[in-house]
């Protein structure tokens, strides 16, 4: 099973591959909120993918739209609530200025 690191705290655990990002971070006990119900329309899981990018699910347009209006994204950038969990093992890093 793939593992999820989280930074900066360093928490890594175990994500069945499928899993939404955003619920893996929150079962890993980080408080992670999405204010919109996981609908990328409010950006406040905005987190870097540091290694693993590319096997997290295809950003779709929904995600695209809305990073597109946050300050601060960069070619890291997901929103949690719209990457699942793919095979390869993924590195994340919470912002603090979201």
């Amino acid at each position: 099973m793939p593992r999820l690191t989280i930074q900066p705290s360093g928490k890594t655990t175990e994500v069945a591959p499928d899993t939404v990002l955003l619920a893996a971070i929150q079962a890993a006990g980080e408080n992670l909120v999405s204010k919109c119900g996981g609908n990328a329309s409010c950006g406040a899981c905005h987190v870097f993918v540091h290694e693993g990018r590319k096997s997290l699910s295809k950003t779709q347009r929904a995600e695209h739209e809305k990073l597109d209006a946050l300050v601060g994204v960069g070619s890291k950038s997901r929103l949690a609530c719209q990457a699942r969990m793919g095979e390869e093992d993924v590195t994340v890093e919470l912002l603090s200025f979201v």
